[in-house]
């Protein structure tokens, strides 16, 4: 069943409207009558099964049928922090992130980052990367949209590492049999923190050129524990996907223990 979200103010407690691309999309993609139904959730805590009762390209009003239990958010609260890459791999990341199981991205600059980075097109740009994270919500019946928040120096997510109960500095060096994995450094974390059913973790990935020693010495002095991904050099946007199946598996949303 398609869904869709709306602004809470589109939602009352007994009708829901669609308007944009969105009525556009069930009016004309979907080809939605009247009498069919379709999933709703206002980003926040409210999800509901709807009935068409109007439609037009421009706007589509449907009644609630039954409200329903949130679902489709995973048990810890991931946050992707993603140094920018080239071309459109943070739009994979967005995309693919969101399917997974992320509840934010936090784009950053490091040294090595290969993309010119133009803060007078950030406007643009962060509205494409949160209308990807909105159709990918959609599309794995997330709960919620993950938030996409506008480009930090490196000095501004070091300073964020304090915030979470968990940080992971993905560090290519660290790959290999001899060094911590990242099931061994979460575990000892979960340890030192004490409670593993509500956690908040921040997963730091790198750009295609890889950390300096310098920020990696950074992150783990600001309190992130610095891990390997295993013995083979990924590819900075399969990192990030990687990096989070294993922490939704380690969570128990893939049936992990």
């Amino acid at each position: 069943m398609q869904r869709y979200f709306v602004a809470p103010e589109d939602m009352s407690e007994h009708s829901v409207v669609l308007t944009g691309e969105d009525a556009h999309h069930a009016a004309r993609v979907m080809r939605m009558e009247t009498g069919e139904e379709f999933l709703v959730s206002d980003g926040t805590n409210r999800t509901a099964r709807a009935e068409v009762t109007s439609i037009s390209p421009s706007r589509v009003e449907a009644k609630i049928v039954e409200w329903l239990p949130m679902s489709g958010e995973p048990k810890w609260s991931v946050t992707v922090a993603q140094s920018l890459p080239k071309g459109d791999k943070m739009e994979l990341v967005i995309q693919k992130g969101t399917e997974i199981g992320a509840v934010r991205f936090v784009p950053f600059e490091s040294e090595r980052i290969i993309v010119q980075y133009d803060a007078k097109k950030e406007a643009k740009r962060l509205e494409r990367w949160s209308k990807i994270a909105k159709e990918a919500a959609e599309q794995a019946h997330r709960s919620r949209i993950p938030s996409v928040e506008a480009v930090q120096s490196w000095k501004e997510l070091i300073a964020s590492i304090a915030t979470y109960d968990v940080a992971l500095f993905c560090y290519e060096k660290e790959g290999g049999s001899s060094s911590a994995g990242l099931r061994t450094a979460l575990r000892a974390e979960i340890e030192r923190h004490g409670d593993a059913e509500q956690l908040k973790v921040l997963l730091i990935v790198g750009p295609e050129g890889g950390f300096t020693e310098r920020e990696a010495a950074e992150a783990e002095e600001a309190g992130a524990a610095v891990i390997g991904l295993g013995s083979r050099i990924l590819r900075t946007e399969t990192a990030a996907m990687v990096g989070l199946s294993c922490l939704m598996y380690e969570s128990g949303e893939m049936g992990g223990v």
